[in-house]
Order: C-alpha cells, then structure tokens, then sequence
C-alpha cells in the first residue's frame, strides 16, 4: 500500500514557476514508477511527465517537453514536479501516481493516486 501527498501548488502568472512535490508513505516507494497527471475543469486526465523506479528514464507530454522536469528522491520518498515558463492552459489539478507498469504515460496503469494539488496560471 503506498499513500501520496501532493503539494506545492498554487497561483502563478504566466512565465513563472512551481515545484511540486508527492510525498509518498511505505518503504516500496522506490519501486514504484512515478507518473503526475493533470485535469483541467471539463476536460480529461492528462498525462504530464512519468519517471522510472530507478530514476534513469523519464517521460513528457509534448505540451510541457522543455519546460517540466521530474525528478525523484528515493531516500526522501518524495517525487518532484518542477513547472517552468508556466502557460495559462497548463491551470489543473495536478495528480501524482505510483504504478510498475512500463506504460507510463496512461492513467489506467497506474495503482495509486494523490488527491490533487491545484495550479493556475493568470495571464
């Protein structure tokens, strides 16, 4: 069982930056692949970024290639989203998630989910 925390989120204008962070409890973290989703009001759950359990392969969406990067800390249990040159359509909730599928960019592969930490980008 692996529970997750996100935090980190909150009101940004456009071209700024955030970090978020997944806390996550258990001591099987680390073997877990990490994937962050994102969902914008009426729309569906969107892939965003994955990471192997290992940390050595990491995953985006075309939407934010070159602006997001995730990271993780095995140690501190605890995996990063870090949010640059934030665009006002990147406005979600964001999710984390802890899978050991290879198919890290599809939601349904993923066991266990966050409860979300909000972000908006004001234009």
């Amino acid at each position: 069982q692996v529970q997750l925390v996100e935090s980190g989120g909150g009101l940004v204008q456009a071209g700024g930056s955030l970090r978020l962070s997944c806390a996550a409890s258990g001591r099987t973290f680390s073997t877990y692949n990490m994937g962050w989703f994102r969902q914008a009001p009426g729309k569906d759950r969107e892939f965003v970024a994955a990471i192997t359990w290992t940390g050595g392969i990491t995953n985006y969406a075309t939407s934010v290639k070159g602006r997001f990067a995730i990271s993780r800390d095995n140690a501190k249990n605890t995996v990063y989203l870090q949010m640059n040159s934030l665009k006002p359509e990147d406005t979600a909730v964001y999710y984390c998630a802890a899978g050991r599928s290879a198919y890290m960019s599809e939601f349904n592969r993923y066991d266990y989910w966050g409860q979300g930490t909000q972000v908006t980008v004001s234009s």
